[in-house]
C-alpha cells in the first residue's frame, strides 16, 4: 500500500515533510531516530490521530490499527479491557497466554505497571484484524524476555493476517530482529529507507551513519 507525500507543520515550523512510501502487506517496516526526529508525529498523522497540512489523507482505503507510545487502561478488570476491542473468547485466551498476562487477567487494569499495561493494550489492539498496523514503542516498557515474546507474537500476527505493519522503535537491535524494511528519519526528513539490512549494515547517507555509530552499531 502506498501513503501519499505530506507535510506537517506546527505554527511556522515544519516538523515533517515526507515522500510517497509504500508498506509491504505481510511484512513489518521499522522506524528509527533519534528523539524529535518526527517519528511519533509520522505514526500519529499516518493513523489519522493528527492531520497532515491541508488536512490531507495520507492514506485511506484501509483499516488502521494504532498503539500510541503511551498505553491506556480503562477502569475495568485486564480481561475487560482486552474484550473491549471485540473478538472471541479464544482469540482472547491466545493473546492473553502469547503476552504472558494470565495471572492479570482479573486485577483491575489501572493498577497494572507500565509494562503490564502495554502488553493489554497490544492484546486489546489485537482481537482484531487490520490492514495497516501502527505501534509506538510497543515493547519500550518492558522487559527482555517479555520483549522477544511480544516481538514472536508480532510477526505471527503479521503473518497471519497479512497486514503492513510499522514499528516506531529507538532499538536498532529490534529493527534488525523483526523489520524487513528500515526507515530513518533525521529532523522530519526521510534520510534513509531500504531493507533492514542494508541500512544498519551498509547505510549510504552520513546521517544514518552518525547515528547508527552512536548507538553503537
Amino acid at each position: 500500500m502506498k501513503t501519499a507525500a505530506f507535510t506537517k507543520t506546527y505554527g511556522e515550523r515544519t516538523v515533517l515533510r515526507l515522500p510517497e512510501l509504500t508498506l509491504k502487506q505481510g511484512e513489518i517496516t521499522a522506524v528509527i531516530g533519534a528523539n524529535g526526529s518526527g517519528k511519533t508525529t509520522f505514526a500519529r498523522v499516518l493513523a489519522g490521530v493528527e492531520p497532515a497540512d491541508g488536512k490531507q489523507k495520507v492514506i485511506s482505503g484501509v483499516t488502521v490499527g494504532y498503539m500510541p507510545q503511551k498505553s491506556y487502561a480503562f477502569r475495568m478488570s485486564t480481561e475487560k479491557n482486552i474484550a473491549l476491542n471485540g473478538g472471541d473468547r479464544e482469540r482472547a485466551r491466545r493473546l492473553i497466554s502469547a503476552l504472558q498476562i494470565e495471572t492479570l487477567k482479573r486485577q483491575r487494569a489501572k493498577k497494572l505497571s507500565g509494562g503490564e499495561t502495554a502488553k493489554m493494550a497490544l492484546a486489546r489492539l489485537l482481537m482484531r484484524s487490520y490492514e495497516l498496523l501502527i505501534l509506538d514503542e510497543p515493547t519500550a516498557s518492558m522487559d527482555m524476555e517479555s520483549v522477544l515474546s511480544t516481538e514472536v507474537l508480532l510477526e505471527r500476527y503479521c503473518r497471519e493476517t497479512g497486514c503492513a505493519m510499522l514499528i516506531i522503535t529507538h532499538n536498532i537491535q529490534q529493527a534488525r530482529r523483526v523489520a524487513s524494511e528500515t526507515l530513518f528519519l533525521c529532523q522530519g526528513e526521510l534520510a534513509e529507507r531500504g531493507s533492514t539490512a542494508q541500512v544498519l549494515s551498509a547505510p549510504e547517507d552520513e546521517r544514518t551513519c552518525r547515528f547508527l555509530k552512536f548507538h553503537g552499531v
